[in-house]
């Protein structure tokens, strides 16, 4: 499967984007879809996920602030980030899961094997 992020930008606090997760060669709506983010410095980490049953799990830095969704029609994954902060900054990257992922796996990196190019995400103060 090959992925496709895009819907990043700079934009200041408090304010909102959608990024998208485009997929050719694997139907998303049969595989757990993963966001994660990297800033600068630091270790890749998890943003959120949604399940073949649509079922979601975020971190808890983006609770209430992020929401996860997909669109079987276009085969598309999407994050809708509002609320934005500075420590939101990063390059967001969409992902597949190996198989089915229990809750427990779906924070960790090695439970995905298909990895988006990764869009930039700037908040600024």
């Amino acid at each position: 499967v090959q992925l496709q992020a895009s819907g990043g930008g700079l934009v200041q606090a408090g304010g909102s984007l959608r990024l998208s997760c485009t997929a050719s060669g694997r139907a998303l709506s049969s595989a757990t879809v993963g966001w994660f983010r990297q800033a600068p410095g630091k270790d890749r980490e998890f943003v959120a996920a949604i399940r073949r049953g649509s079922s979601t799990t975020y971190s808890e830095s983006v609770k209430g602030r992020f929401t996860i969704s997909r669109d079987y029609a276009k085969n598309a994954a999407y994050l809708q980030m509002s609320v934005l902060k500075p420590e939101d900054t990063a390059v967001y990257y969409c992902a597949v899961g190996k198989g089915s992922l229990i809750t427990s796996t779906l924070f960790l990196k090695d439970s995905y094997d298909s990895w988006g190019q990764g869009t930039q995400v700037t908040v600024s103060s």
